[in-house]
């Protein structure tokens, strides 16, 4: 898959990482037929449906539906990220007049044509009920719709988490166990999601597809409006809690998906110190309270608090409606009035109103532990981050603006001088808190550091006030004001919001003050504020705009909160002890009666569960035909040159002026010993200096010239061929215009910085073992993955030195020897440039329109001159896999991450298209129903890496270990003994369809035109595989069993899971893991 051979370069990117509990079901990259995934993450096994986070570091406490968090490819600051939005060009909209609108019950509130995005944005409110709807017209083909709920929580208990679960699981004109799960299985969408934030609940939907797109918009207005788990118990008790007994003679446990998915977040440091946070905040309002659901209360829940939670809230009087894109305006309101005229006017707006927060009169400590393993020295992994509630009430959108700027000027970048100093500090290993974060109703600020020592706590308080100070006392560089200022409006230019959509990324901007009764409209309309900002630094200076900022929001500002965090190794055993005592305080309390009923209502559920629904009723979710699908896949025009005499891809597309480009060198010259130093390599081109130029010049002279420069490995198998591909990848963006600045930049990255300062290398080895740790306990199935790849392929064995458990070893021993043995390493760094650097083994592609393509191939040939022109050293032959054995990685966990893989080429299967249609029909069917429905874990899933012939299945925050791999040895008795009609057949072959041909940016299509063209993949192939996926037929299904089957018996297991479960699953089965302990 090319989401495999792209997750390869994990960790060694210079891409931000993303915060959230995400439970999307956003498109997966299914293959290198199609587009390459927008993430750089370890969990390259993502049919747990991952999403990127746009806004940087906003929604960092909202909860997504199906996914695990992952990196995102969008790194610029969320203050203006939101903001560059801009449709394809000036609409010739269908006007809607006040006849139109009346016949459907609407009246028209207001209309504007917002030329940020070159749309009509008209706002409707339907006359009954008062439900307000935005309708926003353009030529982006990407259209998008979403309804959101203003649903305030009083307690912990989770209830607006486990309704945007349950919602989704059959309503009135779809009774089925979850049509959410039909739409996965054979839908276009390019998003199809839902959140909980910690004050509404969104259900956003996009596709391309008109007739495609109406469908999406009918099963999620019956959902929100008329779900079926209101009336279902059993519903509740699956996405929520229930007690499980599976025998009298057992001891009872918890289950529920929501249960489970808050257990792992619990477990993650990161996620205990973002709640502990926002709750100390706000202590007086709904945001002094987990959304999501705190684990220890959740089982407080009751079934009539749930039911009457979406009676109160879940009402068009409630809600805000988004449509945006190409479709007809008209019938937007014709599909909402068939739904909203079934009801009155609520009091609901009136009772979910957010109460603000007051502000404090002086500062507050709150000191809390978070689980923590004995492993290391415990004194050194405290947290300590400083917080503020910037005001009592919203900000107006210019001050709004000047505050995220200045967000940017202190941290946007490495060279931002308050992140600078920090880590630079040597107190700590890592930035936590992520600055701005204004999706609330009101704004705060929040920065700190990880694993720093006791004695330096108040030192890093101290030195945070004090950096302020002096930044409001003396100002920001003309540079880098000057470079934070390009970085905007580069963004604002670029308009490149990956693959989420455009559209959605204009609501969940405009929904930040639509929710709280603000004007739905100013959040779009950013051009003017931000020239206005412009402009008052120009004639003012940047020192009288931001200093009087720092001084009243911060320095001044007497509700700040200081949250230190203390590392407890008893606390994850304490927290598992006291669940089990409550539990056996439960079954104690039960009579012999009580505990057969509790067993047979267990048994009751798992069998609704795991029951398949009835043909009629999956008939009724609305689907496409074969015949609305194009027969061939989307062609990227691709121009295959030298300049001179280096091979050049070029790309054709308009791109609004930008030129995108890639220089691709190769990794096959690297020593097999110096890999796990290459993510390392990679950032100290982007943060050293040269001998003229300081790491912080070079970085805003990047800033200023470009829009970005991005360096990281990529590895990835060939199919059919033994050595890997393995290149390194310098990104870059820019103007067409700032063509030569781009270029020069480039090289200067590559050939002018120097491997001189060892501090900061330190500080490098120190940040990535403290992101290395975080992604054992958050993404433990991405860690799981590398570690089975790597012991089955060589390419595997590469990426998991540079970004699995091999490389925490790495950081680890190399953090001593950067102290002890510097000049070796600095002498590695320049081997490695040696290495790469040759003219011989280069490769180029551009991507932007034909003028500026044919402009841009002078500055293309100056820079190749300047690269050494004869490959130096010979090709390496890399040689190594870990021993096939199964490993338990132990970490201190309430819930594991279990995983099971094998290479099916091994056993004689050649590939067919119809293995990207059986492989996600068994996550969104078998794995589904088992690991998660019955099994109660937050996903299951399975992926076919194509290219290297290795199939995974894997699970994420699961309570189960050795039954979840039963579940994986099932698989090819699941798949002999299917029957499937031929709805369900085309369902399948239209969502494969669906991910094969997502939505891409022309970026994205640039790229991944290149990757396919080093992995060997041709048009004629492509064209065969889509061929093998229309034609799939039952029979595949059925072949395909054999090649699974041999996973069972020879497959390799890697769990990263809690010290007990792996005892527990050593004493069930004898010695079966070797353990090894990461943290």
């Amino acid at each position: 898959m090319e989401r495999t051979a792209l997750l390869r370069s994990l960790s060694c990117s210079s891409l931000a990482c993303n915060r959230y509990y995400f439970r999307s079901s956003h498109k997966l990259s299914q293959s290198l037929f199609s587009r390459p995934s927008s993430s750089l993450s370890a969990a390259r096994r993502n049919q747990l449906r991952l999403i990127p986070n746009l806004t940087g570091r906003s929604l960092h406490r909202c909860h997504i539906r199906l996914r695990p968090p992952l990196s995102s490819s969008l790194h610029f600051n969320k203050r203006f990220s939101t903001l560059s939005i801009r449709a394809v060009a000036s609409p010739d909209v269908v006007e809607i007049n006040d006849e139109v609108a009346e016949k459907y019950g609407f009246e028209k509130v207001s209309e504007e044509f917002i030329k940020e995005c070159k749309s009509k944005a008209v706002l409707f409110k339907h006359k009954k009920t008062g439900a307000q709807v935005m309708s926003v017209s353009n030529d982006d083909e990407n259209k998008v719709f979403g309804i959101v709920i203003r649903t305030p929580p009083k307690d912990s208990t989770g209830i607006p988490h486990i309704l945007e679960h349950s919602v989704l699981c059959g309503s009135r004109k779809y009774p089925l166990k979850e049509p959410f799960v039909e739409l996965l299985k054979g839908s276009l969408n390019t998003f199809l999601n839902a959140f909980t934030y910690p004050d509404r609940t969104c259900y956003p939907v996009a596709s391309t597809n008109t007739k495609d797109f109406y469908n999406l918009v009918d099963v999620y207005l019956d959902a929100v409006f008329f779900p079926k788990c209101v009336e279902d118990f059993q519903t509740f008790q699956q996405e929520g809690w229930h007690f499980e007994l599976n025998n009298p003679s057992e001891e009872i446990t918890y289950k529920g998906v929501v249960f489970n998915e808050m257990k792992g977040v619990y477990s993650q440091p990161d996620s205990v110190l973002g709640r502990t946070i926002q709750q100390a905040l706000f202590p007086d309002n709904t945001y002094g309270v987990d959304s999501g659901g705190d684990p220890k209360v959740i089982p407080k829940l009751t079934f009539e608090e749930f039911k009457e939670f979406h009676r109160k809230y879940y009402h068009p009087s409630n809600a805000r409606i988004w449509f945006y894109g190409d479709d007809d305006p008209k019938e937007r309101l014709r599909i909402l009035s068939e739904y909203l005229d079934n009801f009155e006017a609520s009091s609901a707006p009136s009772e979910s109103v957010i109460t603000p927060q007051k502000l404090f009169s002086k500062p507050v400590r709150v000191v809390e532990k978070y689980p923590a393993s004995e492993c290391g020295d415990l004194k050194r992994k405290n947290m300590v981050c400083l917080n503020w509630l910037l005001a009592d009430k919203p900000l107006d959108l210019e001050t709004e603006l000047a505050l995220g700027f200045l967000d940017h000027l202190m941290l946007g970048t490495p060279a931002s001088p308050l992140k600078k100093i920090l880590l630079e500090s040597g107190l700590g290993d890592a930035i936590v808190g992520g600055g701005i974060e204004d999706e609330l109703l009101q704004p705060q600020f929040s920065i700190g550091l990880k694993n720093v020592s006791e004695e330096n706590i108040q030192k890093v308080e101290d030195l945070i006030m004090n950096t302020m100070t002096k930044l409001a006392e003396e100002g920001f560089e003309a540079d880098a004001v000057e470079a934070s200022m390009n970085t905007i409006e580069f963004s604002l230019r670029e308009n490149n919001t990956g693959s989420f959509p455009r559209g959605l990324s204009l609501m969940l901007r405009s929904i930040g003050k639509w929710i709280y009764d603000m004007d739905p409209f100013e959040p779009l309309k950013y051009e003017k504020p931000l020239m206005d900002l412009k402009a008052r630094i120009a004639e003012e200076g940047s020192k009288a705009v931001f200093s009087p900022l720092i001084e009243k929001y911060l320095l001044n500002n007497p509700h700040r909160v200081t949250v230190e965090m203390q590392p407890d190794p008893e606390k994850a055993s304490r927290d598992e002890a006291a669940e089990k005592e409550a539990l056996a305080k439960v079954k104690a309390s039960m009579t012999e009666e009580d505990l057969a009923e509790l067993a047979r209502a267990t048994q009751e559920l798992r069998l609704k569960q795991e029951t398949p629904d009835h043909p009629e009723a999956l008939r009724s979710v609305p689907s496409l035909s074969i015949n609305d699908i194009p027969k061939e896949p989307t062609r990227v025009p691709t121009e295959v040159g030298d300049i001179n005499g280096v091979k050049v891809l070029q790309h054709d597309l308009f791109t609004n002026d930008v030129l995108y480009a890639e220089v691709v060198l190769d990794l096959s010259p690297v020593k097999q010993e110096l890999l796990p130093l290459l993510p390392l390599f990679c950032q100290s081109l982007l943060e050293m200096g040269t001998k003229v130029l300081s790491f912080v010049q070079l970085n805003q002279l990047i800033g200023r010239k470009t829009g970005g420069i991005s360096v990281y490995p990529f590895t990835s198998s060939i199919r059919g061929k033994e050595d890997p591909c393995s290149h390194l990848i310098v990104r870059g963006k820019a103007m067409a215009g700032r063509a030569d600045d781009l270029f020069n930049l480039m090289n200067c990255v590559l050939q002018e910085v120097q491997f001189t300062d060892q501090q900061r290398f330190k500080q490098f080895v120190s940040q990535s073992k403290a992101r290395m740790e975080n992604r054992l306990r958050g993404s433990g199935h991405g860690i799981a993955a590398a570690r089975m790849d790597a012991k089955l392929n060589i390419a595997g064995w590469i990426s998991e030195q540079m970004g699995g458990v091999s490389y925490l070893e790495f950081l680890q021993a190399l953090e001593e020897k950067v102290d002890q043995d510097w000049s070796s390493i600095s002498l590695s760094l320049e081997e490695i440039r040696r290495s790469l650097l040759s003219r011989d083994r280069c490769l180029i592609n551009l991507t932007a329109d034909g003028k500026n393509l044919k402009n841009v191939e002078k500055f293309v040939g100056k820079f190749l001159d300047m690269l050494p022109s004869n490959s130096p050293v010979e090709t390496v032959r890399w040689k190594a896999q870990l021993p096939p054995t199964h490993e338990a990685i132990v970490i201190p966990t309430q819930v594991n991450y279990v995983g099971k893989a094998g290479n099916i080429y091994d056993t004689g299967y050649q590939l067919k298209g119809s293995a990207y249609v059986i492989s996600k029909y068994i996550s969104n069917t078998w794995l589904w129903d088992r690991i998660r429905v019955s099994g109660g874990a937050y996903g299951g899933f399975c992926d076919f890496d194509t290219h290297s012939g290795v199939f995974s299945f894997l699970s994420y925050r699961d309570p189960n270990l050795m039954k979840s791999l039963d579940v994986y040895d099932g698989t090819a008795n699941f798949l002999r003994e299917l029957e499937m009609d031929d709805d369900t057949l085309t369902k399948a072959i239209i969502g494969t369809i669906g991910d094969v041909d997502s939505y891409q940016l022309p970026d994205a299509k640039g790229y991944s035109s290149l990757l396919r063209h080093l992995l060997g993949i041709t048009e004629e192939e492509r064209q065969k595989r889509r061929e093998e996926i229309l034609s799939t037929s039952v029979k595949d299904f059925k072949e395909f069993a054999d090649a699974v089957e041999a996973i069972k018996d020879k497959g390799v297991v890697v769990a990263v899971a809690s010290p007990d479960d792996v005892d527990a699953a050593n004493k069930e089965r004898s010695n079966f893991f070797e353990v090894k302990k990461a943290l």
